[in-house]
This record gives structure tokens, sequence and C-alpha cells, in this order.
């Protein structure tokens, strides 16, 4: 006789908004429960004489409802929808009793044979939400839905007559450099995307990822260099969108600091084109962790200053009040300041800011030619030319590099150990 096989189950997607859910059970199973139904916008009611400091960080910010006792058969009146998530398999066969009186879809955590409803393992790409039932083999279903959003999200599996298509313009911030740090929603915005106007910064290995139909365009702003006019850039962003077409103006770190994003945004405001803004990982703390340094650390500094040093102190278009900075005990960080940091070094020093207040520069930083130079402020502007640093280079001022700087040395001494 041929092998017996339960039917399959009929997927379906449960519109909760609104509907009441019990969750019977307040522990970790629970726990990861929650979120997707509050998500959903369910009225979640959980009902157990204890819970986990998660679940109860729910109830208390207002997101779920919970019932500190145990569970009575009354309670799924009114639901939609019931999840049973006890270590008590009396309880979880009572309250499955109970659904299946009241024709109410239970899910059960101890014994998926006797349920009347499977979670999937879920996850979203833009509009797009994946749900993967792996016959109640809950790893296989997450690793089989992990294989499918990565190869969204890298662009692997492309069907661009199903991607969203919306004419307008979205400012995505690339992060430091390194492509793997964009956000999920600048990757897909790029994905999205008719037109790309890039800044040399930008990851570029992404626009390579990109379709061959796709319009990319090089904003070839060069420091020091060539530039195109903000003017010119403005010009051909909006000329795309008039023309319909889905635009990503595509920037390094995050088009807010320091990128001259809310300048394109109040152009597109002023000709009435839709803009919408992806942030990115702004290079001025992300660059520093990379390279194993805390901008802030208890104790230490509680305070982070951002500056960019495109003009040097004394410039009649310095907005910076560098006798302020000088006098601040926290961290600095100086963005696109290599070509004046002589003229920042000495304004530091005048202003009261200690010559031996410890600093370091990262070139490149998250890319693989990332170097950092340890130093001080009075040998700063010496030591970057010496060691030969360009452009991009993040600088950081402050006694958080020497901590930084000493746990590298007890590193570098344990690797020593071990190896020597």
């Amino acid at each position: 006789m041929p092998a017996h096989h339960d039917p399959s189950p009929y997927p379906a997607g449960l519109r909760l908004a609104g509907r009441r859910v019990v969750v019977v059970g307040g522990g970790r199973v629970a726990q990861r429960r929650l979120p997707a139904l509050v998500a959903a916008g369910a009225v979640v009611e959980v009902v157990s004489p204890e819970t986990t400091p998660a679940v109860e960080g729910h109830a208390l910010s207002g997101e779920i409802t919970w019932t500190a006792r145990p569970y009575t058969s009354s309670d799924l009146d009114g639901a939609w929808y019931v999840v049973v998530a006890t270590d008590v398999p009396a309880v979880n066969r009572q309250v499955s009793h109970d659904a299946d009186e009241r024709r109410i879809f239970c899910v059960r955590s101890d014994d998926g044979d006797a349920a009347t409803a499977w979670t999937p393992a879920v996850g979203h790409h833009g509009p797009l939400t994946v749900a993967v039932l792996g016959n109640r083999d809950p790893r296989r279903s997450a690793s089989v839905r992990d294989e499918i959003l990565n190869r969204l999200r890298s662009g692997e599996i492309v069907a661009r007559t199903d991607q969203t298509r919306t004419p307008g313009v979205t400012l995505v911030g690339g992060g430091p450099g390194d492509p793997e740090l964009i956000t999920v929603a600048g990757r897909r915005a790029l994905q999205e995307a008719d037109v790309v106007i890039a800044d040399r910064l930008a990851p570029q290995a992404l626009l390579a990822e990109l379709s061959p139909d796709v319009e990319i365009i090089d904003a070839t702003k060069l420091p020091r260099g060539r530039a195109a006019s903000q003017e010119s850039i403005n010009a051909l962003i909006l000329d795309r969108a008039r023309h319909g077409k889905s635009v990503v103006r595509f920037k390094g770190g995050d088009s807010y600091v320091f990128g001259r994003g809310f300048e394109e945004v109040q152009e597109c405001a002023a000709a009435g084109v839709p803009c919408r803004v992806v942030p990115g990982i702004t290079s001025a703390f992300s660059v520093p962790a990379l390279a194993g340094i805390p901008v802030t650390h208890r104790g230490v500094a509680h305070d982070v200053t951002v500056i960019s040093g495109h003009v040097p102190p004394g410039h009649p278009e310095s907005l910076v009040d560098w006798d302020a900075v000088a006098r601040l005990r926290g961290t600095v960080v100086l963005l696109m300041a290599v070509k004046h940091l002589a003229e920042i070094s000495v304004a530091l020093r005048k202003g009261g800011r200690r010559p031996q207040t410890p600093c370091a520069v990262v070139q490149d930083g998250s890319m693989a030619t990332e170097r950092t130079v340890f130093t001080t402020l009075e040998k700063l502007a010496d030591d970057v030319e010496r060691h030969q640093i360009r452009p991009p280079a993040n600088i950081v001022i402050g006694d958080v590099v020497a901590v930084a700087s000493d746990l590298l040395l007890l590193e570098d001494g344990r690797r020593h150990d071990l190896t020597g």
C-alpha cells in the first residue's frame, strides 16, 4: 500500500489588525510570537500567571494586555486566533479543545499535529511578505526563508515587473563604503530604480549589481578636483523624475550628514516632485567603530561633536566656533578635514585643548585599504603628512582614542604571546 501523507496546509495571510488574539503562556515561545502579532495590529492578550521580562515589557508599553492568572475557557471568547505556548500539557490540550469548539484556529508550540494552524517562518522585503512552512520543521523553514530574503536583497532574485516602481526621488545613504553596510531599505531602493545618480564615495560595488537597463549617472563630486555643480545635479534629478522615472540619489554615509541631502529635498519639494529619504550609516560614527574606537565611553566621554573641516578656522564661510569646541571635554570627529588639519590643530590648542590630546586618523574606513594612524593633537598635521594620508579620512580627537589604543596594544600583546 502507498505510504500515507498528511494533506499539505492551506496557506493564507491573516489580517489581524483590530482583531483579538489570545496567547496562552508567557515564556520564551510566547515572547518570540508577540512582535509579529503586534506588528500586524492585533489586539493581543497574554494569559499566564508569570511572564518573561520581555513579555512584561510589551504589557507595560501598552502593546499588549497581560492577564496574570491561569487560563480559563472564557479567555477565548471573541478571539480570532489562539497561540498556545505553555509547558503544561494538560493546559495546552484544554486550550486546543476550547478553540476547536469555538472554531478558532489554534497554534500549539508543543504538538504541531494537534494544532489547527502552524506558524510559518516570515520575513519582509519591501511590500513582499515571504512565509515558509517546512512541515513542522522550524529550522528548515527559517533557513529557506533566510535564503530567499538574502537573494532578494542581494539582487540574485530579481523580478523587476513585480517591484514597486514609483516615480519620484529617493535619497539613499550608502554607508561608509563597504557595500555590506548599506541598509536593507537602501539596497531595495537601488534595485527598484530606473536611474541612479551616484557620488564617488557611494559604494561602487553596488552599482555593478544593477540591471543593465538602469541608467547610472556619475555625479563626479571629486574632492579638490572636477565636480558637478549642485545646480546641475538638482537639474538631473528633477529631469528624470519629471519623465516618470524612479530616481535614486546615491551618496556615501548619510545624506543628511554633510551630504547636502536636504538641499535636494528642498528642490524636489519646490518642483512638486515626490521625495523620500533612506538614511545611511554615517561614517562619523561607523568608521571609528570599525577601527576599534568608540566615540563615547562611560567615564571618558559624555558628548561627541561632528564637524566639517572643508573650510579652515578663520575662513569667512566657517560656521564653527572653534574656541567653544576647544573647551569641550568630549570627542570631536572631523570629516573632510585632511587639507586643513594644521589650522584646525592650532585653533583647538589655542582654545585650550591639550597638545597631548589623543587623536586617530582613519583613512578609507570600512574598505580593504583602511589604515589607522594614532597620534596627538600637536603632532596631528605632521603625522598625517608623514604617513601620506589622503581623503576620505575621519579624524577622531579625544580621550576615547587612548582607550582604544590601549586595548589594541593589549590585543597585539596577546597575539604576540600566542604566536611568539
